[in-house]
């Protein structure tokens, strides 16, 4: 399974990825807006908002992206190592 999580702190990048892998799921983490995001973010089977430290703009296109890539999106305020498990949890 491919994930794609939008937002979240730069310090955690490496355990987001560690706690995907422990879930058997590839990971792409943007914790910063990209100036080629829409075409960076690909195909995922699941896309992750961390709502409360994403900007708008990184937001309003991941959001557009999901809608033309047919993905599953799941949003969070909280951006915690807890609250990705409790996300891969549900879903894998």
């Amino acid at each position: 399974m491919s994930i794609v999580i939008i937002g979240g702190h730069e310090r955690m990048e490496t355990q987001y990825k560690d706690i995907c892998k422990r879930y058997k799921c590839k990971a792409k983490v943007f914790t910063k807006m990209k100036t080629d995001l829409k075409s960076k973010i690909g195909c995922p089977d699941l896309m992750i908002l961390f709502t409360s430290t994403a900007s708008h703009k990184m937001v309003h296109c991941a959001m557009a992206e999901s809608e033309r890539n047919h993905a599953a999106i799941e949003r969070s305020h909280s951006s915690s190592a807890s609250a990705l498990i409790g996300i891969l949890e549900q879903y894998v």
